[in-house]
């Protein structure tokens, strides 16, 4: 594993390569709070007295996906991200219910851990899907709503690759191993970068092995009545979002389409959407710096 100061050089490499100017690189803090009887583990980039974000993942991803979006905007905001039930350092479900209604009840109890009011929250894939979830039944709570590469259409072909890239061989001798695998995925990233980023999504078993740091039972839950009822339970929550809304979608993404994300922003209250190009589905980390272009105007609008 990397020290501190490792990590810090491989943020400012990063950030380089995005060309996403960042005046300072310090690295969160982490957290644990009770979500639904679970304890979920959350960074925290500070700083107190800001408006408050929070940021969620997509599946099989960490906290960590955000480093570079919440170090560009925490000297405007205060960005925490958490990990969800079964990901990163949260704990992983022992009845194994990875359902959207479990996600939400634990970013629920999240909110009310942390004492978020008018907060913005922002969330990729999994993590939109929640926050749109939260934000039908809590839109009074929030300034506002970043929606990230999904909603209540998604693509089955996309969402199939994905699935089988998360899905494959569960582990690996080596962090490279999961590199290639990984560059194969998305060549958009760069290999050098990517084996830092990947460390935190890798936990090493105790055969020396590298395994994802995510509950693979998770895989093994999603059906098509899953699947069904997830489509139902965001379509309802649009009429509700009642807070300004961002829809994101990565040009490249083959899980959602220009006309999903058009429709979804049509269908919101007070919607709108945005494309960026060169990012696939994981746009925060294809694209950051374009990412948080696109959120400043839209962010400081909204706490007017």
């Amino acid at each position: 594993m990397y020290e501190p100061a490792e990590i810090k050089q491989h943020l400012r490499e990063a950030a380089d390569l995005a060309a996403l100017p960042l005046e300072e690189v310090v690295l969160p803090t982490e957290g644990r709070i009770a979500g639904n009887g679970l304890q979920l583990n959350y960074l925290d980039w500070g700083t107190d007295g800001l408006p408050p974000v929070l940021f969620l993942h997509g599946r099989s991803l960490t906290a960590h996906t955000w480093d570079l979006v919440c170090l560009a905007l925490r000297q405007q905001y205060h960005c925490r991200a958490l990990d969800l039930r079964g990901h990163g350092n949260s704990d992983w479900s022992s009845e194994i219910d990875y359902s959207l209604d479990a996600h939400y009840s634990d970013l629920e109890a999240a909110v009310d851990a942390l004492g978020l009011d008018r907060f913005i929250l922002a969330g990729m894939s999994l993590g939109g899907a929640t926050s749109l979830t939260y934000a039908g039944r809590h839109a009074d709570r929030l300034a506002a709503l970043v929606i990230v590469d999904t909603g209540p259409e998604t693509r089955t072909p996309g969402g199939q690759r994905l699935n089988n890239f998360v899905t494959g061989t569960r582990e690996h001798d080596t962090i490279e191993d999961f590199v290639e695998r990984a560059m194969a995925f998305n060549p958009l990233r760069r290999p050098e970068l990517l084996r830092r980023s990947l460390v935190h999504n890798l936990r090493q078993t105790p055969s020396g092995k590298w395994a994802w740091k995510y509950d693979h039972r998770i895989n093994g839950s999603q059906t098509d009545e899953t699947r069904e009822h997830r489509r139902t339970m965001l379509w309802d929550a649009v009429p509700r979002v009642s807070c300004p809304t961002l829809v994101v979608r990565g040009s490249n993404s083959d899980i959602f389409y220009d006309e999903d994300a058009e429709k979804l922003a049509a269908a919101l209250p007070h919607g709108s959407w945005v494309r960026i190009e060169g990012a696939g589905h994981t746009v925060q980390g294809d694209q950051p710096k374009a990412l948080v272009d696109a959120l400043r105007p839209f962010l400081a609008q909204a706490r007017r």
